[in-house]
């Protein structure tokens, strides 16, 4: 079987049909577990930090709140250029590459914490290659964006990335049973460490090493899959001087600062969601929790792309950012001052709820937006112009998918950071949240005036 498609016109309703379902459908059923591996390695740190102790590690609230941030600020960076990659490679070369790059931080991370003397400076060192996971989403993204048409763009992103995002509450369900044994035994995971449990006036020894090493055999094999059974796309070859010009184009800044509020909350509060309990609610075991919003969020997100094909991306938009102000304002911010963890933890999995629709709604957006724009510019000029328009559309669009996923993935390091200094200056996260409220906000008005409005510029 040939790997590269030289004819691909998923708008085409007989093409579509006859070929272009049954090989747009495998990428994407390939892409997702490599998306998924890919958000499980970026999140690693985010359920490791909280364990540090367990395994002999000694570090301030400020210090873990730190490593939890720094994979979201490398994966946000590397995404950026990620995003242009896909019609430089090819989507099936660069999945498997990126996929292979995963193995770095998961062995890295399984040799560094088998010693509990290991330097700060290494784990940080470490969190920034847990950035490679992230980066990966771009990527992902761009790639699956060229298989599917129009009207099935909501659900392609919607699947690959809201099943994908599973990997954060994978890894956060998962990491706590394996560091609870020698699973690989001593060579691999280590001698081990004797942790006393305060709370339950028991012993129990974890091996922390087990949180890296568990994800290798999976990215190996991800990793073959993807070079065997994915397909690069001729006609979505494209340089990254021709990607450049969504620079010029105000929708890709807008949409960016939407899916900051979407997406970057996601990220954002799954890195320091577990933190975040342990250090409002020290009383509570973190691990029974803290995959819980993660997973509500990732599941959410291929509805929101659904809806968003029915009911409009930006309607659905609107409403989510509505709805995220009046959780903080009648759940979050309650639940803390009265201590009342249950409402705490229902209102924030209601948040990142939220978070997951308005993900699948925003990518929804994205390729509505710059089709209509495209083919707005050839009104009239025939149909060879269309098709070209569309072709133009298509490269455009998954350059913002991945560049507003680029941008976006910087919530996952301001959203800690901003917790953490906020508890660090008023012994409390009221204040983060105010300026989240305040972020949202703007969101709202942006939504409103440009997309969901009667007599909108660009309705979508």
């Amino acid at each position: 079987m040939s790997h590269v498609l030289s004819h691909w016109e998923p708008e085409n309703s007989e093409f579509w049909r006859k070929e272009g379902s049954g090989i747009a459908s495998r990428n994407l059923w390939i892409s997702i577990p490599c998306l998924m591996l890919a958000f499980s390695v970026w999140m690693l740190w985010s359920v490791v930090a909280a364990n540090l102790d367990k395994a002999g590690f000694h570090f301030s609230k400020d210090q873990l709140f730190f490593l939890t941030a720094l994979p979201a600020l490398s994966g946000a960076t590397l995404r950026i250029f990620y995003s242009f990659l896909v019609p430089v490679f090819g989507g099936r070369r660069w999945t498997a590459i990126s996929t292979a790059s995963l193995l770095i931080p998961a062995l890295g991370m399984g040799f560094a914490l088998k010693d509990p003397t290991t330097s700060y400076s290494t784990l940080l060192v470490l969190a920034l290659l847990c950035g490679f996971g992230g980066g990966n989403f771009s990527s992902s993204m761009a790639n699956i964006s060229f298989f599917f048409p129009k009207a099935r763009k909501g659900y392609a992103t919607g699947m690959n990335a809201g099943i994908g995002n599973l990997g954060v509450s994978v890894v956060q369900f998962l990491t706590p049973f394996v560091i609870s044994s020698a699973m690989f035994g001593a060579a691999v995971s280590g001698d081990g460490y004797l942790f006393h449990q305060a709370k339950t006036n028991t012993d129990q020894m974890f091996w922390l090493a087990n949180a890296g090493f568990i994800w290798v055999p999976f990215i190996v094999v991800a990793t073959v899959v993807a070079w065997f059974g994915m397909n690069d796309i001729a006609s979505a070859k494209a340089s990254f001087a021709d990607q450049a010009v969504i620079f010029k184009r105000k929708h890709n800044w807008l949409m960016c600062w939407l899916y900051v509020g979407t997406f970057g909350s996601f990220i954002g509060f799954s890195a320091g969601f577990a933190m975040l309990i342990k250090a409002q609610f020290p009383e509570v075991e973190v691990a029974k929790f803290a995959f819980l919003g993660p997973l509500a969020g990732a599941l959410a997100r291929p509805i929101g792309g659904i809806l968003a094909d029915k009911l409009g991306g930006a309607r659905l938009t609107f409403w989510v950012f509505v709805a995220m102000v009046a959780v903080i304002l009648l759940g979050i911010l309650p639940g803390l001052h009265e201590h009342q963890f249950m409402m705490f933890l229902l209102s924030f999995i209601c948040m990142f709820v939220l978070t997951g629709l308005g993900n699948g709604s925003t990518f929804a957006m994205i390729p509505v937006i710059f089709m209509t724009e495209r083919e707005r510019a050839v009104l009239g000029k025939g149909e060879a112009a269309l098709r070209q328009a569309r072709v133009e559309a298509a490269k455009e669009s998954a350059a913002v998918l991945g560049f507003s996923g680029a941008i976006g993935a910087y919530g996952g390091f301001f959203i800690p950071q901003t917790f953490g200094t906020s508890i660090k200056m008023t012994g409390a996260p009221d204040t983060a949240l105010y300026v989240f409220i305040a972020f949202y906000i703007s969101c709202m008005a942006i939504t409103w005036w440009y997309y969901s409005r009667k007599g909108a510029e660009m309705p979508c």
